[in-house]
């Protein structure tokens, strides 16, 4: 597969604020931390998915970002040492890290699993995202490293899965 790739630039942002009862509910246990990427690159994915096969897509409600840490604070260096200690390292690397500008490379070939719609960072360019989470002993994440599109329009989830399928088989790049 051909790969398109662009480089993008973001601020590193450290408990980002709750948007969803699900992240309102969480907050007690689970640590995020996110690159918020400036501007409407979500909504200028969406519209090349719109043109290219018709597909609406919903924009994701914290915006363009990249989730790098998303884990349960027993995670936190490995599960080793009590609570307390491992708060105290999320807050150091939050103080360290937390506005920080990085650049992320993407790789342009939207990713799907039929409803959501992505676009990964490439293996060879997640290096520095995974420093920082080995920083406090989080092991590499159970998704890959991406960015979210949105996810496709109720009315269009249908089609969704009929695109995806296609470009599976290489009927459609």
């Amino acid at each position: 597969m051909e790969t398109n790739l662009v480089t993008l630039s973001g601020v590193i942002e450290f408990e980002p604020i709750n948007r969803t009862k699900k992240h309102a509910y969480q907050a007690s246990w689970k640590r995020i931390a996110m690159v918020i990427m400036e501007g409407d690159i979500t909504e200028y994915y969406a519209w090349f998915l719109k043109k290219r096969f018709n597909l609406e897509i919903l924009k994701p409600l914290r915006g363009a970002h990249i989730s790098f840490i998303n884990d349960s604070v027993r995670d936190i260096n490995s599960g080793e040492g009590d609570l307390e200690y491992r708060d105290l390292l999320w807050n150091q690397l939050k103080s360290k890290c937390n506005g920080q500008h990085i650049e992320v490379t993407l790789d342009l070939n939207p990713r799907s699993d039929g409803l959501t719609w992505w676009l990964n960072i490439p293996e060879e360019h997640r290096k520095q995202l995974h420093e920082i989470r080995n920083e406090i002993g989080l092991s590499r994440p159970y998704f890959g490293l991406h960015m979210t599109v949105g996810n496709a329009h109720p009315k269009h989830e249908e089609h969704s899965e009929y695109i995806l399928q296609l470009l599976k088989t290489g009927f459609s790049k």
